[in-house]
């Protein structure tokens, strides 16, 4: 669809969501603090990242696509498991910095029943994003939204909004939505955010 002839709310709406990307991107918040907005449950702790009561917890919006190689991804397919979404760009430094740990926890966590998917923005074309995973040894698959728009609709308001790049949201094995963080993380801290969502009977 050419933009000319894109609804003007839809128009609106990735231009909000572009706006709001370009003040948080790339950005790292020392004091561990992040926004929610509207009425919410959350409760960040000391590493920066939000979490939700299990019983308050909220399911996404549709979050599905093409990926980076061309194939078809449906998040909602992965319930049942433990699913990490971490949106990054290929230009982030911040992302760079995290992919390593992603690469490796991702690997190691797969017995445990959890599934890593990237959501790879404002890379104009795949190539810079593919060699991005190549580079760091990503072997999950990111879907590929350059506009924002899987962001901006995933993610329903009062919930656990990806609201910076990189940001990391962390979904139940029921698909709702338990955790995020809006910083890079260490693998320390992936790991922190990842074990008490495992540990869930």
């Amino acid at each position: 669809m050419s933009y000319s002839r894109a609804p003007r709310r839809t128009l609106l709406a990735v231009g909000t969501l572009a706006a709001a990307l370009a003040l948080s991107a790339c950005t790292s918040d020392s004091n561990g603090k992040s926004g929610g907005g509207g009425d919410t449950n959350f409760v960040t702790d000391t590493g920066g990242v939000d979490t939700v009561a299990k019983g308050q917890r909220k399911a996404p919006n549709t979050i599905k696509g093409e990926t980076l190689d061309g194939k078809q991804l449906d998040v909602a397919d992965l319930k049942g498991k433990v699913v990490v979404l971490n949106v990054w760009g290929s230009w982030c430094p911040p992302c760079r910095a995290e992919a390593k740990h992603f690469a490796k926890v991702s690997k190691e966590l797969k017995a445990k029943g959890v599934e890593f998917v990237g959501i790879n923005t404002r890379d104009a074309d795949k190539g810079p994003a593919l060699l991005f995973e190549e580079d760091y040894g990503v072997t999950y698959p990111s879907l590929y939204d350059p506009e924002g728009r899987l962001i901006l609709n995933g993610f329903p308001k009062g919930t656990l909004i990806p609201q910076a790049i990189p940001s990391t949201v962390v979904l139940d094995r029921d698909g709702k939505i338990a955790a995020r963080s809006l910083m890079a993380l260490s693998e320390e801290r992936l790991r922190s955010m990842i074990d008490p969502i495992v540990a869930e009977k």
